[in-house]
């Protein structure tokens, strides 16, 4: 999910007719002779934000990567997916801006089927159609990049991000995802990678600080393999992303990344996490609250996971502990008067059940009851990176 560089030149002026070839024709001056328009250039990375309630932090991100050359090259573009936020002045700013597309959705579908759609929005529109490119089509864009919209970069990210993929290109054509180096507000490094999850390493997560349940610190200077880097900024070559057929849209929040990596080694392609790119992520899951509505989306991306990779009684294990969690849970919120949370995690009970049965419709319904919920949540955070 060889490098796709911008046409070299201008091509030739349309050739005469041969019978308009007389004196008088020949005298036209070049100016006045039919030019024929070049092509968009496709670009090398199609940068994907997938916005929810968040539009000050997606347009600073935004911003920021339009200062890089290749931006205004055509070499990189930036592709918005807004999963139905609310209305905001500067999602209009947005839409006028040179190298950006803008695509909103009439409801919260995901992450997951938020980035299959920004991807399919990548690439350059042939003249005369309005038909983008096949989603996971050669031709769109050699890479995809997703960035989510509480990241910051330094000016000449998407230059720098070239360089590296000529690299890439050039001497490892087998990788498929690329994760790069992550820093906290305060520019502590932040773990983005780690080992696929088992049951075992779920279990004992639940003694380590949240910062360290999923992901491993990797204060190594140097590229190596891994099993899995974060979805937060993640390089996929589209080769990859094809292949796949995209991110799993059974996740609706969490995992997907995971999940990706999971499927990508299974079906040859190597996962790398390289340092030589840097990113500051300013609100990860861990250094915030965890409301119900939102526990309630982790659990089913958690759930969803076991239930695809793990052995049968492994993750009917795990099923049986989130639901002894929920119950738990809803009898502490209904203890402090809380009813919303009460009532969000009798849901997840039940999502519980539908996850395991396979009621994926069920599923489905519990996910959008506590999306409903999750704009407040997202909006705390908007307008606060730097």
């Amino acid at each position: 999910m060889a490098l796709a560089v911008p046409p070299g030149g201008t091509p030739p002026p349309t050739e005469l007719r041969p019978e308009a070839a007389t004196p008088h024709a020949q005298t036209i001056s070049r100016s006045d002779a039919p030019r024929r328009r070049a092509a968009p250039p496709v670009p090398a990375v199609s940068v994907v934000i997938v916005n929810f309630c968040q539009w000050r932090n997606t347009a600073r991100l935004v911003t920021q990567l339009r200062r890089s050359a290749a931006v205004r090259s055509g070499t990189a573009e930036v592709v918005v997916v807004d999963n139905h936020s609310p209305s905001h002045p500067v999602a209009r700013k947005l839409e006028k801006m040179r190298g950006v597309k803008v695509r909103r959705f009439s409801r919260n579908v995901g992450f997951a089927r938020a980035v299959n759609r920004g991807v399919a929005d990548s690439g350059p529109v042939a003249r005369g159609t309005t038909r983008r490119p096949d989603p996971v089509a050669p031709g769109a864009g050699e890479w995809v990049l997703l960035l989510n919209p509480d990241v910051t970069v330094d000016d000449g990210f998407l230059d720098d991000l070239t360089a590296t993929i000529s690299k890439l290109t050039a001497t490892d054509p087998g990788v498929g995802v690329v994760g790069f180096r992550l820093r906290n507000r305060d520019g502590t490094d932040q773990a983005s990678s780690g080992p696929f999850p088992t049951l075992g390493r779920t279990l004992a997560g639940l003694f380590l600080p949240r910062s360290r349940r999923k992901c491993t610190h990797r204060p190594e200077p140097v590229r190596q393999a891994v099993d899995w880097v974060t979805g937060g900024c993640l390089l996929v070559r589209r080769d990859c992303f094809a292949q796949l057929g995209g991110l799993d849209e059974t996740y609706f929040l969490y995992y997907e990344d995971v999940d990706f990596c999971r499927r990508a080694t299974a079906a040859g392609w190597r996962v790398w996490f390289d340092p030589a790119l840097e990113a500051t992520h300013h609100w990860p899951l861990h250094a915030r609250r965890v409301p119900a509505p939102l526990r309630l989306m982790t659990r089913h991306a958690l759930l969803t996971y076991a239930q695809k990779h793990w052995a049968g009684w492994r993750a009917r294990v795990m099923s049986g502990v989130v639901w002894s969690e929920a119950a738990l849970r809803q009898a502490w919120a209904a203890a402090r008067g809380d009813w919303d949370a009460s009532r969000c995690y009798g849901q997840l009970r039940k999502l519980v059940g539908d996850v395991t049965a396979g009621r994926d419709r069920e599923a489905r319904r519990r996910i959008r009851y506590a999306a409903a919920f999750l704009n407040p949540i997202a909006a705390e955070q908007d307008g606060r990176t730097q």
